[in-house]
């Protein structure tokens, strides 16, 4: 194997023959910045929730996985062997509820992505039907993605068609995926995608899909617009949140976390994955 990317989460190989090893490690990774404190079996977690999502939504567009069983024992449980891509410098976000940057993005310009909304909305307010806000892949000036609208996609990607593409599969798999886990008891407000080409030019779902890394998810049962310190999550919102309340400057390097926020973390990472997928997790 040769290493040929270590991101902020996940590692990438260059298996013999060309195949690509992706790999999620249990590193935790909030405002950009990769934490000094792992959470055991998040790699883990996250490569099964994804891999469980990747199969319901072959249907809807194909995905770069080639297998979660054939990789190295080391890396068992927490890898998937893939099909290289030309990965498109896009983040592709669905939105069905307002909150985080896109509540911020609302309240300076009454729009998220050049996509007006209804004035008036609070924090957590479900919008009246899902939105498509990519932001930008490549970090810009301010070391952060910015939102882009459609018409920037249509430039990044050199293509109206494939631009409409992604936002229709960004859309149709956060509606799926969303109407599943609120049939759990969970509401999934935003989640992130990634899409690249094949080798034969067709648009593939890559990275992860729909996890407590990608997506907000919250309680069905405790989900109250507009509350006061946000809703409970099921994802890093919870570090962040934590972080923050540290008096950390949001630079690198982070505050290391205590055991019992790292168990806390753990803890949503397996409830909201037991939840979605109806499986006992055993490790």
């Amino acid at each position: 194997m040769k290493k040929v990317h270590s991101g902020k989460v996940r590692d990438l190989y260059e298996l013999d023959g060309g195949d690509l090893l992706l790999v999620a490690t249990d590193r935790v990774s909030v405002y950009d910045v990769a934490l000094p404190t792992d959470v055991p079996d998040k790699g883990k977690l996250l490569t099964s929730l994804s891999a469980w999502w990747f199969e319901r939504m072959a249907d809807v567009v194909p995905n770069h996985v080639i297998s979660v069983d054939d990789v190295p024992e080391e890396f068992a449980g927490r890898a998937m062997r893939c099909r290289p891509l030309r990965m498109l410098p896009v983040e592709c976000i669905a939105r069905g509820y307002l909150t985080g940057l896109g509540l911020r993005e609302y309240q300076r310009d009454g729009a998220v992505s050049g996509v007006t909304l209804p004035e008036g909305l609070v924090d957590a307010d479900r919008l009246p039907e899902p939105i498509f806000t990519p932001t930008t892949k490549l970090q810009t000036e301010s070391g952060h993605d910015e939102f882009i609208t459609f018409d920037d996609v249509v430039e990044a990607v050199g293509s109206s068609d494939i631009a409409e593409q992604l936002r229709e599969l960004t859309l149709d798999i956060y509606r799926r995926g969303a109407a599943r886990a609120l049939e759990q008891g969970v509401i999934i407000a935003d989640t992130k995608l990634e899409f690249g080409l094949d080798a034969n030019g067709t648009l593939t779902l890559a990275d992860e899909v729909l996890t407590s890394d990608s997506s907000r998810f919250w309680r069905l049962d405790e989900w109250q617009p507009g509350r006061p310190g946000g809703q409970r999550s099921y994802d890093k919102q919870y570090v962040r949140d934590w972080s923050v309340s540290t008096g950390w400057d949001k630079t690198y390097p982070g505050p290391a976390m205590p055991d019992d926020v790292v168990a806390a973390t753990r803890a949503r990472y397996v409830e909201v994955y037991e939840r979605i997928t109806g499986l006992t997790w055993s490790n």
